[in-house]
Formats: structure tokens, C-alpha cells, sequence
């Protein structure tokens, strides 16, 4: 939705948001230069004590107390049951591996399985535009190669569900 700045007399677009207090579930609309003004003056912190702060802070930084006991008590049992009897750990199903023609499309791109669909995408049009056989200097071998680095990228491609 397209708003008018909130700056008084403004006519410009309103194409920044800035937030009008700490709950961030409203928000002023200004345009550049009286979001940059606002934003300059703004202080999230604005109106609290210092222990009030910190207590923000802490809340903001590891989670509400209470959560973080939780957390503390599921870590702890975590750990009892590693080390006290593997009943829990046995059950859990290993991970499945990746199949063999994706590790061996990866291997194609020089990439590890880690490999994101973004990594994959740069070294495929490297590739692509080294061994292309309109631009590569031996055309048969590149034509060859041109097919397998293709293959391979279809392969990801349809594994990665792109």
C-alpha cells in the first residue's frame, strides 16, 4: 500500500517505515528524508531505567527466563541420557544419505554436498560458458564435457526441486 509521508505537511511518498514505539506492531510512513531525521532522533530505549534495560536486553538476547530454564532442564536430560544409557539414542533413525547421482553431479561442480542451490547456479554458468562448444577452443572435448556439466545441473536441478 502506497502512503503519504507522516512528516507534517509532507507531500512525498511515504515509502519508509519507522516504528512509532518498542512493541514495533505500528509503524509512521516517511519519506527518505524524514525517516533518516526520525530515525536519528529515535531511541528504542527511550523512557526505561537502566535495570529495565538490561533486563530487555537479556530478554531479547538468550529468551524469556522461563524458556531458558525449560531449555536448560531439556539439555540436562539430554545429556543424562547420553551418558547414562544410549535406549533413547539407538532409536533415533539415522539421516538418509544423499543419493550416489547427486554426490556425483556435485563432484561435477567441484562442490561439496553442503553445497547450496545458489553455489551450484555460479559454478554451473562458469562451466557453462568455459566449455561451451561455440566459445571453447577444442570443440569436440568441450562438446563432451558441455553435455556432462548439463547433466549434471538437470540432476541438482530436479533434486533440489528447482
Amino acid at each position: 500500500m502506497i502512503h503519504k509521508c507522516d512528516f507534517k505537511d509532507c507531500e512525498k511518498l511515504g515509502i519508509c517505515r519507522a516504528p512509532k514505539s518498542r512493541n514495533l506492531n505500528e509503524y509512521w510512513h516517511f519519506c527518505k528524508d524524514h525517516a533518516a531525521e526520525y530515525n536519528k532522533n529515535w531511541n528504542y530505549y527511550d523512557g526505561m531505567t537502566q535495570d529495565e534495560i538490561e533486563e530487555d536486553w537479556e530478554k531479547q538476547t538468550f529468551g524469556e527466563q522461563n524458556k531458558t530454564n525449560e531449555q536448560a532442564k531439556e539439555y540436562a536430560k539430554f545429556i543424562n541420557d547420553f551418558l547414562t544409557g544410549r535406549s533413547e539414542f539407538d532409536k533415533i533413525k539415522p539421516k538418509t544419505k544423499t543419493p550416489l547421482d547427486i554426490v556425483s553431479a556435485l563432484k561435477t561442480f567441484d562442490l561439496s554436498i553442503n553445497a547450496s542451490w545458489r553455489e551450484i547456479g555460479v559454478v554451473y554458468r562458469k562451466l557453462a560458458k568455459l566449455y561451451h562448444p561455440d566459445t571453447a577452443k577444442d570443440k569436440k572435448s568441450a562438446a563432451a564435457k558441455f553435455t556432462q556439466i548439463n547433466s549434471a545441473y538437470k540432476t541438482l536441478e530436479s533434486y533440489y526441486k528447482k
